[in-house]
């Protein structure tokens, strides 16, 4: 049980399509609303103007450089330090969105998540526990397909070269080998409840 302010920083992080999201959507039902924090590297992308473009002309989201690392460990200090962070949303190039301001309130426990949280160094030093969400390849390769087609709209075609030239290189190089550095490991081909209930018990002994 925590005896001061000190939040319990906890990373999140596996490939893309792995569950993240509904995982973490659990995660925070499972504690009252100010006992935990999340911060997540989705809203510190650089803008699409400044992102890499392939030898396709393909904008490629799925680099390291593509997040403004720099903000978002400072964001992560700065709250594991016990202030509040604001932030704007970011929508995704979406011109039609109106960017909403998000703030991060500090909480015995913050989640800090997204893919890249373990590769930056000045983030995993301040992470208290590493957790990896693990799926197999074609388990992640058809959520991707329908997520995609569902709810941004891209083709088949589209989808599967992302995924081919963009998505499982960055695995590959920057994600997959910082599975042997976390501390818990949870698989999640097709549920991740065990796994889930494991955590929320460890980290209600934090608060």
């Amino acid at each position: 049980m925590l005896n001061d302010n000190t939040p319990y920083l906890v990373g999140i992080t596996g490939g893309s399509a792995s569950g993240k999201t509904t995982f973490l959507r659990r995660l925070l039902a499972s504690f009252p609303e100010d006992q935990i924090c999340l911060i997540s590297q989705d809203n510190y992308y650089h803008p699409r103007e400044n992102q890499f473009v392939d030898d396709q002309g393909v904008h490629n989201f799925d680099l390291p450089a593509s997040i403004d690392s720099t903000a978002y460990a400072a964001d992560v200090l700065r709250i594991s330090q016990g202030h509040e962070v604001r932030r704007p949303e970011y929508t995704f190039n979406n011109a039609a969105a109106v960017a909403k301001e998000l703030i991060f309130r500090p909480a015995p426990i913050v989640v800090v998540e997204g893919i890249f949280v373990f590769h930056f160094e000045e983030i995993a030093k301040l992470l208290n526990l590493k957790v990896y969400i693990d799926a197999q390849e074609h388990v992640k390769l058809h959520r991707r397909i329908v997520r995609d087609r569902d709810e941004r709209g891209y083709d088949l075609a589209d989808v599967l070269y992302r995924y081919t030239h963009h998505v499982a290189p960055t695995y590959e190089k920057f994600i997959a080998p910082y599975k042997h550095e976390a501390d818990i490991v949870i698989p999640n081909n097709r549920h991740f409840d065990k796994g889930l209930e494991v955590l929320v018990g460890f980290l209600k002994s934090k608060v």
